[in-house]
């Protein structure tokens, strides 16, 4: 299937690997047991694979704090098992789309190990350091500030994973080329992981950290950027998540004149019940879903793409969330998914989603979690 023709129909199906197929029984998902379930994904009419991070990490974010982005986590395998994989998934006629994390490393990655050593290290700017931290919350709470010596190093989530200086056009190189590196392996692209927030505004400011940072004031140029030096004439699919963003956000990373993103991951429909986890969630009002679905596919109609998606490793299952997991399960199921695969734009689907899989333990997300149908 020729990506660059062919993705707008294509269906991409999500693997997190930790918990899809563990190939020799030790506890955790692999390389090895993906590749041996191809055909079954093949067979359910799977153009595309999505991978969450198999990169070698310490897994305190399960993946998502890389300490090496060209290794694979032995937990997973090894880069032969990752080659064997990807051969076997273009003999299907499939495509095999990496997580790519690069607002942030690992503490443990060599480039921080350096960059906190010395003031003086050359790589210190790879990072945010301040003398005195500003007031910026961590998304995974508390400060989004770390002490490290005499300064602070900024960490947007958890505080072992210090957030990259993408105003540092070495680090931008860095990374650029890492990608190059997977691209000649043979990968078909990237899905970038919270990419809107590599840009932070001038000074960084005090305030509410997610609304500076999200979609920064050079977001565009480095994305643009990517394009030129990575992506361009390239048969790739290339998605972004991008928190925060709004339709009109969305208009200027998938237009595909600006040379950015193929499209971006929307958070507003999986908000629109949230109360203060995604597992601690209020009533959904139909309408609500109904508005805003239509509002992207309105927005997004004759500029830009839609990605479609209900579930994902961030999202309870939507058949207990909004759909019936006990007597209508296999309806609900087939009703949601018959919405999904109708709108315009990319379908993502989530291990397990089409087999209509419930929430192992959640009561919160049973069936009365929609009203006003």
């Amino acid at each position: 299937m020729p990506l660059m023709s062919g993705w707008k129909s294509a269906v991409v199906y999500q693997i997190y690997p930790r918990s899809f197929a563990d190939s020799n029984g030790d506890g955790i998902g692999d390389l090895p047991g993906i590749t041996a379930r191809l055909d079954h994904l093949a067979l359910l009419g799977v153009d595309v694979l999505w991978l969450s991070p198999i990169y070698r990490s310490p897994q305190d974010d399960n993946g998502y704090d890389i300490s090496d982005y060209q290794d694979i986590d032995p937990a997973f395998g090894t880069l032969a098992d990752f080659d064997e994989l990807l051969a076997a998934v273009h003999t299907r006629g499939m495509k095999l789309v990496m997580d790519l994390v690069v607002n942030h490393t690992s503490d443990e990655h060599p480039w921080f190990v350096e960059s906190r050593s010395s003031p003086d290290n050359p790589k210190r700017d790879w990072y945010w350091w301040r003398d005195e931290p500003n007031d910026w919350q961590s998304f995974f709470s508390g400060s989004a500030w770390e002490r490290a010596g005499d300064q602070y190093f900024l960490h947007l989530f958890s505080r072992r994973q210090p957030d990259q200086n993408w105003e540092n056009p070495e680090v931008r190189h860095a990374l650029y080329a890492m990608m190059r590196w997977w691209l000649a392996r043979g990968v078909d692209g990237f899905r970038m992981d919270v990419i809107n927030l590599i840009s932070k505004p001038d000074g960084l400011p005090d305030g509410d950290a997610s609304a500076l940072c999200a979609d920064g004031p050079r977001v565009h140029e480095f994305l643009q950027e990517m394009h030129r030096e990575v992506l361009a004439g390239r048969d790739l699919i290339i998605v972004g998540e991008t928190p925060g963003s709004t339709v009109e956000d969305a208009r200027l990373y998938s237009d595909p004149a600006r040379g950015e993103l193929d499209m971006v991951f929307t958070f507003e429909h999986v908000g629109l019940d949230a109360g203060a986890t995604n597992w601690d969630l209020r009533p959904l009002h139909l309408p609500d879903l109904k508005a805003n679905l239509s509002a992207w596919q309105d927005g997004l109609a004759d500029v830009g793409w839609n990605s479609l998606y209900w579930d994902n490793h961030d999202q309870p299952r939507i058949v207990s969330r909004w759909g019936d997991d006990g007597e209508h399960r296999v309806a609900s199921a087939k009703s949601l998914a018959t919405v999904l695969h109708l709108l315009r734009g990319t379908p993502y689907v989530y291990q397990g989603e089409e087999l209509g899989m419930t929430n192992a333990t959640s009561p919160a997300t049973t069936s009365t979690a929609t009203s006003s149908r």
